[in-house]
């Protein structure tokens, strides 16, 4: 017995390591295998500290950006001052402190008095020199300034020069324009939302919980793009300063298919939109209409237009939202006042016309040329294949854009019937305004 177990032991030891190592269980912890090699420590420690170092880096890249941002802002503040300062941030739009040739446009046509073509053409709208045409009028009564509770100087940082761009805006800037039919093809539905009570967003908001809201230290809106282009121009007829797009949320724009034909389309829409009334030096002053409200009539080819009409609700005693800064930077004081205004609308002065006809003997007559007999045209009459009423379009549109009016909200006094035919309970909230637009 000792015998075997001394011929075994001179042959185990005499194995060989990789032999020992096959026989042996695979664990690593009892075998010692899978041990860190000096070259496998040093590769993760490698690792580890790139790991740590990029963002180290990062903090550092970005503590050095922030330093050097704050050193041009109290440079800036020491040579222009702080009103100085402010007009310069207005124009610096990305927040570097430095003005490229893009930022500094406003002010060169301002100077210059030459505006040069816009990047930004409306490319989905093809230019069509024998489209019909149709005429817009402009139409506008002044704020009522004692509507405002603030209106007179030296109330509450009020001054002359804060409302100098409010006081002067006293007619449309543009009291008449002619636009092509198809550029009215923006307000056409998309395929998805042909049928009659459908909505959808021709502008859609950009704000959200996570961006909050635009500045307000701006004076010059941004080159408009695509469907904005053309909302653009039917709102600089009131004022040549238009953000299609509000700072607070409701913003842009809502359709509603409110009636269908087997050529046309009825279609209710609703913008929220503000205009910056005041130029440098002034401090800006915002002029926010608690809606643009509209109505179109027009082709499914949008070849024609038949009714046009846009205007700001005048039903209510309080219809426009006004801020304005009498500060030199963001963060400055800010001065509220709601007024009422009594007119702000464009109006088609007819249905769109040809502007190449051909007579019976097959020569072209131009509409458009001065010092011809007017050419009368006689319009077919409309049947609606589909429709549902006015007031029903506008509260598709308030609920697309409020969810919350998915609920009915009733008057105090109707609440009770209410409840007591439903067998609910009532929840009462008492609010100084309205929530469903710029109003309160």
């Amino acid at each position: 017995m000792s015998a075997e177990v001394d011929e075994r032991i001179p042959e185990k030891n005499a194995m060989a390591p990789e032999d020992v190592v096959e026989d042996q269980p695979s664990s690593g912890v009892e075998c010692g295998i899978n041990r860190p090699t000096p070259q496998r420590f040093r590769g993760a420690l490698s690792t580890l500290l790139v790991i740590i170092a990029v963002p180290l880096l990062a903090v550092g890249y970005k503590y050095y950006q922030d330093q050097q941002l704050r050193q041009r802002h109290e440079l800036g503040l020491k040579v222009l001052g702080a009103d100085g300062l402010f007009i310069f941030n207005s124009l610096d739009t990305d927040h570097d402190l430095y003005l490229s040739p893009e930022e500094f446009k406003p002010i060169a046509e301002k100077l210059t008095g030459i505006a040069p073509p816009s990047d930004y053409e409306e490319d989905d709208v093809p230019s069509d020199p024998d489209a019909e045409t149709i005429t817009l009028e402009a139409k506008m009564q002044p704020l009522v300034m004692d509507s405002m509770t603030k209106s007179k100087d030296g109330f509450l940082g009020v001054t002359h020069r804060s409302l100098s761009g409010l006081r002067s805006w006293l007619v449309p800037a543009v009291p008449s324009s002619t636009f092509s039919a198809n550029q009215f093809r923006v307000f056409l539905p998309p395929k998805n939302k042909e049928a009659v009570g459908d909505t959808w967003w021709i502008i859609p908001s950009d704000l959200n919980i996570f961006t909050g809201y635009l500045p307000n230290n701006r004076y010059m809106p941004p080159p408009p793009r695509g469907k904005e282009v053309f909302i653009h121009s039917l709102l600089s007829m009131f004022h040549p300063r238009p953000f299609v797009k509000s700072r607070f949320a409701p913003q842009g724009v809502v359709a509603c298919v409110r009636a269908v034909s087997d050529f046309y389309y009825d279609i209710t829409f609703r913008i929220h939109a503000e205009f910056q009334l005041n130029e440098v030096p002034d401090f800006p002053f915002w002029f926010t209409p608690g809606q643009f409200t509209g109505n179109i009539i027009l082709a499914r080819d949008s070849s024609h237009v038949r009714e046009f009409h846009l205007h700001v609700p005048n039903d209510r005693s309080l219809n426009v939202d006004m801020e304005w800064l009498y500060g030199a930077s963001e963060s400055s004081n800010m001065e509220v006042d709601i007024g009422y205004l009594p007119q702000m609308e464009l109006q088609a002065t007819g249905p769109s016309i040809p502007t190449v006809i051909q007579d019976e003997n097959g020569n072209v007559i131009d509409s458009r040329q001065e010092g011809s007999e007017p050419i009368q045209f006689v319009f077919e009459e409309i049947h609606w294949t589909s429709e549902i009423r006015q007031d029903e379009a506008a509260q598709n549109i308030e609920v697309t854009f409020y969810p919350f009016k998915k609920i009915s909200y009733l008057p105090f006094t109707e609440a009770f019937s209410r409840a007591q035919a439903e067998k609910k309970l009532v929840h009462s909230i008492l609010l100084w305004g309205a929530l469903d637009d710029q109003s309160c």
